[in-house]
């Protein structure tokens, strides 16, 4: 628990901004509202409607992706930049009306939980029993057992490991900003260094059998078929250089629902050199942007700069902004003049 944490919360986006945001199809949003018959859960987008027919109490909205629509929210988001950008999500607002709440669950990564404006009051558990409750149409706890409350006012923070169970109530009108973590399962991170491999470099020949003696069980797999097939993957080498560009490449690739926005009359790419030296270029909020060692990674894409572009592309993977960027005509100039024209960047450093 981390008390007025941030004076300035409050002042991010309004409910009218959130359901503006809830109307769009490139938004995830979620409404979710308690009744005494249960919990009901709705996918967005929504008419507009919708929200004339909401209960005065006991209802939440939520928007992931805050930050790639507010600059405030981005702004929000660069302040946790202690954390490094590849274990970094998004924002997610959460608007509650009064008791309003998603119940009791967990989350399977870290999180921030930030008060805006209003007030919520949380209830923490280490139970391990994290069973769910297979009726409820989201991930609610079976069994809570509250261990732990607090009470936070706004610019208040909370910050929850993974797998602890929480419940949030909104004690009057409130909105809570969760900065989430990147967790990404193993099976993820294993099929993402099995496609890297099978793309760069794949292993060659093919399997055979010399020598195949006539079997009386056609059905079962062959003994020396298992053992072959165990000492082909014995001798594949795990690199650390492979490691580096499979991550690179998976952790920069951005979710399938982003959309970038392109220029609608692209300048010339000597203009756009010309720009960049005097006024910088900032990466638009859905740009993801590694790092490591000479190689960079734009949203999947996989390159390995001179030493002098390496220089200021790591200085604008970290800030995220560049004041100005002096690049010469070469292949790196040209890749980053393709980002321009993508929306993967653009000119200047304010949104």
């Amino acid at each position: 628990m981390i008390r007025d944490a941030f004076a300035a919360a409050t002042q991010i986006v309004d409910l009218a901004s959130m359901q503006r945001l809830a109307t769009r199809d490139d938004v995830e949003s979620r409404l979710i509202l308690r009744t005494d018959a249960g919990w009901q859960l709705e996918h967005g987008p929504f008419n507009a409607r919708i929200w004339r027919a909401l209960p005065p109490t006991r209802w939440t909205l939520l928007v992931s992706g805050l930050n790639y629509f507010v600059p405030a929210a981005q702004a929000l988001l660069q302040r946790f930049s202690f954390v490094p950008h590849a274990r970094l999500d998004d924002v997610m607002v959460s608007y509650a009306a009064p008791q309003g709440g998603v119940g009791p669950h967990f989350d399977s990564y870290d999180v921030f939980l930030l008060q805006g404006a209003g007030r919520r009051r949380w209830r923490l558990s280490a139970q391990d029993d994290l069973s769910l409750d297979p009726a409820a149409p989201l991930k609610i706890l079976k069994r809570f057992r509250a261990e732990q409350t607090h009470l936070l006012e706004p610019g208040d923070m909370l910050y929850l490991p993974p797998r602890i169970a929480h419940e949030g109530t909104a004690i009057d009108a409130c909105f809570t900003y969760s900065i989430g973590f990147r967790a990404p399962a193993h099976e993820e991170l294993l099929a993402a260094y099995g496609d890297y491999m099978n793309e760069h470099h794949p292993a060659p020949g093919r399997y055979a059998d010399p020598g195949l003696s006539p079997t009386r069980a056609p059905g079962r797999i062959p003994t020396a078929m298992i053992a072959r097939t165990s000492a082909l993957i014995a001798r594949q080498r795990v690199r650390t250089v492979d490691v580096v560009a499979s991550l690179g490449v998976h952790l920069s690739t951005p979710k399938p629902t982003i959309a970038f926005t392109p220029p609608e009359a692209p300048m010339s790419s000597g203009r756009f050199r010309q720009r960049v030296a005097r006024i910088g270029m900032r990466l638009d909020p859905r740009s993801l942007m590694l790092y490591r060692g000479n190689d960079v990674f734009v949203n999947g894409e996989h390159l390995r700069p001179t030493r002098v572009d390496l220089h200021m592309l790591r200085r604008l993977a970290d800030a995220r902004v560049l004041h100005s960027a002096r690049f010469r005509a070469g292949a790196t100039a040209a890749l980053v003049y393709d980002w321009y024209r993508f929306g993967w960047i653009h000119l200047g450093v304010d949104a």
